[in-house]
């Protein structure tokens, strides 16, 4: 069958670009409080970055980020060392100090280029990082997340990191298998052995966090503090039944693809081909019917709605896409991409602004799943 998943679609468009607790279950912790944010800029705009990088909690565990995250799938890729350095400086200095990385970006550079552009400022910093996607070069060549599998990995991601610990560690997609008690025992040694504070997962679905906090629970392992997972104003299907599962069992979300690719800053208009340089401007290259499964009239007419939303309030499509994700409060950190400064500037005061019950309402009738 041919069709292109949503989730096929963005990793392919990834690749374009790059071109190529104890009563209960042992909740992973850290040994020290999370760290504080780096100041912001002095001034007005200083304010509104403290506002968009307020810590917040992630889930029920004691691990607290900034409302907004740092994507490092371009680091590595679109983004040489001094350009990853660029961005993690910017981020730094507006508090913005949660990076997100895998090894498989870049093929590990962007852990490596993350690691050495944040230096001595490490313990300022929140690193989460994932394992378990086919990575060129490994023993475990098709990924997954085996005993044998997350120990290698992790000791490779500690040493391109140049750390000995990973904040957060989270399996990047779902290994069917392995069993999931192999995959938490694995991730409960690296807790004990204080290589790993807190332990995540990336694209489960509600099955699936449920089978592993069970689990948790009954073998008394350390458990999932977060999941992370595609989440948008315009991807909302992780509401249905994930997010509950969430809920019930304490763990934060992570929204990834936040803006869908820049849909959500306006970048893209009706009738226009995709500009030059952006996601999916070179995914439309190789895989055009690909790109119009996303890039269509359904998708733009939700856009175009949500735009005359945020012009009549006074605010930005970009205001929007955050702040909306960050009035929920299962959210925890809003994870973003960037490539120049200006970028994580933008995002960080984006983070600032919150919708009013109204907004919100008309944001529902814009964008909530028609029932079929």
């Amino acid at each position: 069958m041919e069709r292109l998943s949503r989730r096929r679609f963005t990793e392919a468009a990834t690749l374009a670009v790059f071109g190529a607790s104890l009563a209960g279950p042992r909740v992973a912790s850290g040994r020290a409080a999370a760290p504080a944010p780096a100041s912001a800029p002095a001034g007005s705009q200083g304010a509104v970055a403290s506002a968009g990088v307020a810590l917040r909690p992630l889930g029920r565990a004691g691990l607290r980020v900034p409302g907004v995250g740092i994507g490092t799938n371009n680091f590595g890729g679109r983004l040489d060392a001094a350009g990853t350095a660029r961005v993690v400086d910017a981020a730094m200095a507006l508090g913005a100090n949660f990076f997100d990385t895998a090894d498989v970006y870049g093929n590990g550079l962007s852990e490596e280029y993350l690691g050495k552009a944040l230096g001595a400022r490490r313990a300022r910093a929140i690193i989460a990082t994932k394992l378990g996607s086919p990575m060129r070069g490994s023993p475990f060549p098709e990924g997954g997340a085996s005993r044998g599998a997350i120990v290698h990995a992790a000791e490779q991601s500690l040493r391109r990191l140049g750390t000995d610990y990973i904040d957060l560690y989270q399996v990047h997609r779902p290994d069917p298998k392995t069993p999931i008690e192999e995959t938490l025992r694995a991730f409960d040694d690296l807790v004990r052995q204080g290589k790993v504070r807190y332990i995540g997962n990336s694209n489960f679905d509600a099955a699936q966090v449920e089978a592993a906090a069970t689990v948790s629970r009954d073998a008394r392992l350390a458990a999932f503090t977060s999941a992370q997972n595609h989440y948008s104003l315009l991807t909302r299907g992780i509401e249905r039944d994930l997010v509950p599962a969430c809920e019930r069992h304490g763990l934060g979300i992570l929204p990834y693809f936040p803006l869908e690719s820049g849909l959500l800053t306006g970048k893209y208009k009706r009738d226009q081909a995709p500009p030059e340089g952006t996601r999916l401007g070179a995914f439309a290259k190789q895989n055009p019917a690909g790109v119009a499964r996303f890039l269509n009239d359904a998708n733009l007419a939700k856009v175009e709605k949500l735009q005359a939303i945020a012009d009549a309030h006074g605010h930005t499509l970009l205001d929007m896409a955050f702040g909306w994700l960050l009035s929920r409060p299962y959210v925890g950190s809003v994870i973003a991409g960037a490539t120049r400064p200006e970028q994580v500037e933008a995002n960080v005061a984006a983070a600032a602004w919150r919708p009013t019950a109204e907004v919100a309402r008309q944001i529902d009738e814009a964008t909530m799943p028609r029932a079929a």
